[in-house]
């Protein structure tokens, strides 16, 4: 794509379609992939999802809207057809919403480096959406490898999955939590149906076990809700002062799976600064991240973008534990 040419301009919107459509959609959602040609070869639909501003105009943030406000998951030229009748009505809900997925199964990938805490354990999650990565003790987990069963933790409706490659996982043990609480600009409420609706809504449509997987997770946050704080993730001092809520005699754990990228450099680096510093917080800190490994340099040891094995980085305090899908599928060992 040509750099100079207008983010709000047709073309730019069809070019960002078509490259979800060929790059991103195929063998995950037939469904959004015809949605997303269709917009690509359409003026009329690219000049529509022109008018919403680039920062929410994200194809799967885009489907899950029209889904909410009741576009029925059909071929392209219902979707479209749907799509132009109600143009205003999804420039609106579009304009005002952001992708906030909540996968439990992350919990699969941060769970060894919980396990490395010894109890008990105040946790407060950045970006912490409707607050399912705030439950890792409430999930049970399953490890495997290469098909073989390796590690078993835990008992619960919310049964996580995920493949162990490489490296032997460290001894694993549910963390025991006595208090979570999570930031987020726009929090969700397991209770509220409208809250529920959307984050079941962001899941795409063939992806039928995360959709079960997620309706379970909002269950077990309904039946006790978490601290959930509106603000800046990236604002340091909000930061302390949710911490400085949790209970005495609790570890503090901080948690930032997938939010850094969201948020400006400088911020960022302050944030990473702040919860690596052992000044300015009530009690002691940790700091668990799971992260692209070229995003910061905090890092223990450094991190060879070029030699990383694929997927983000895991690490505890900035010393990285395993290489993991960003959602949790799978968790590589390092030495």
């Amino acid at each position: 794509m040509d750099p100079d040419v207008d983010e709000n301009s047709t073309a730019f919107v069809a070019e960002r379609f078509a490259r979800f459509a060929r790059d991103e959609a195929p063998g995950r959602s037939e469904v959004y992939r015809g949605w997303a040609q269709r917009v690509a070869s359409d003026e009329a639909l690219a000049a529509v999802l022109a008018r919403v501003p680039a920062a929410h105009r994200q194809p799967p943030l885009v489907f899950a809207v029209t889904r909410m406000l009741a576009a029925t998951v059909t071929g392209p030229e219902e979707w479209a057809a749907f799509v132009l009748r109600n143009a205003d009505a999804v420039v609106t809900e579009c304009s005002a919403r952001s992708l906030q997925t909540n996968e439990p199964l992350r919990c699969a990938a941060l769970l060894p480096a919980l396990s490395r805490i010894d109890g008990p354990i105040a946790l407060l999650e950045l970006g912490a959406s409707g607050g399912l990565c705030l439950y890792p003790d409430r999930y049970a987990y399953r490890y495997r490898s290469e098909g073989r069963l390796v590690a078993e933790v835990g008992e619960s409706a919310v049964l996580l999955d995920a493949e162990v490659r490489g490296g032997a996982l460290p001894e694993l043990a549910l963390p025991q939590i006595v208090w979570r609480a999570g930031i987020d600009l726009q929090p969700l409420d397991a209770r509220r149906p409208a809250d529920r609706a959307w984050l079941e809504g962001l899941v795409w449509p063939e992806e039928r076990e995360r959709s079960t997987r997620i309706a379970a997770a909002l269950d077990v946050v309904a039946e006790d809700p978490p601290l959930l704080v509106a603000g800046d993730a990236a604002d340091v001092a909000l930061v302390r002062a949710v911490a400085a809520q949790a209970p005495r005699g609790a570890t503090l754990v901080v948690t930032t799976p997938g939010v850094l990228p969201y948020l400006p450099r400088a911020r960022r680096d302050a944030l990473i600064a702040a919860l690596r510093e052992p000044g300015g917080w009530r009690d002691a800190v940790r700091w668990i991240t799971l992260d692209q490994p070229a995003l910061h340099g905090a890092w223990t040891p450094p991190i060879d973008p070029q030699a990383w094995p694929g997927g983000f980085a895991l690490a505890l305090d900035g010393r990285v534990l395993a290489a993991a899908d960003p959602l949790g599928a799978w968790i590589a060992p390092v030495s």
